[in-house]
């Protein structure tokens, strides 16, 4: 995490952040389980992550991402492309694990995808946010939140709790 430039000042920034850093556990959890836990627990786990990025997208993309866009038009829409990418395959769990035989080699592309995603919004988009956005523009970010009522998801106890995965996190 990104800790040199002062974003994390900033209330939504550090919302992100805090958001980001869930993810990542959980994403972390799922990559080490799928080849021995039970896939329900996995589709839980996948359940969890896109319950905690839901909110968190609804933010970036009208609020950050929409006041980013026009400086650095091609970095934000490659991002929101991301966001569909990993919403597609984590959402393929939504039933329960798939039975697509292909689904487990997808996820964890996606789950490395979704780990490289964060740390360019984390090392990029937030400092150079710090950096290019006027105060009327952060609060403009800041209603979004208030704007769509998304208070900050308790962060979920992961569904993959088995000793030997929760030890390495």
């Amino acid at each position: 995490m990104c800790e040199y430039c002062g974003c994390q000042q900033i209330a939504t920034i550090a919302e992100l952040t805090r958001e980001h850093d869930a993810v990542v556990t959980l994403a972390g959890l799922v990559q080490r389980a799928l080849p021995r836990e039970p896939p329900q627990d996995v589709a839980t786990s996948c359940g969890q992550i896109l319950a905690i990025l839901a909110p968190h997208t609804l933010v970036e993309e009208p609020g950050l991402f929409h006041e980013m866009a026009q400086e650095f038009p091609d970095h934000i829409e490659v991002l929101r492309s991301e966001h569909r990418e990993i919403e597609r395959v984590l959402g393929g769990a939504s039933g329960g694990f798939p039975a697509d035989p292909t689904w487990p080699a997808r996820l964890g592309d996606v789950l490395s995808m979704l780990r490289d995603h964060i740390l360019k919004e984390q090392d990029g988009v937030f400092p150079a946010a710090l950096a290019a956005l006027d105060s009327d523009q952060w609060e403009r970010i800041e209603a979004v939140r208030a704007h769509l009522e998304v208070t900050p998801p308790a962060l979920p106890k992961p569904a993959l709790t088995s000793p030997a995965l929760t030890a390495t996190t």
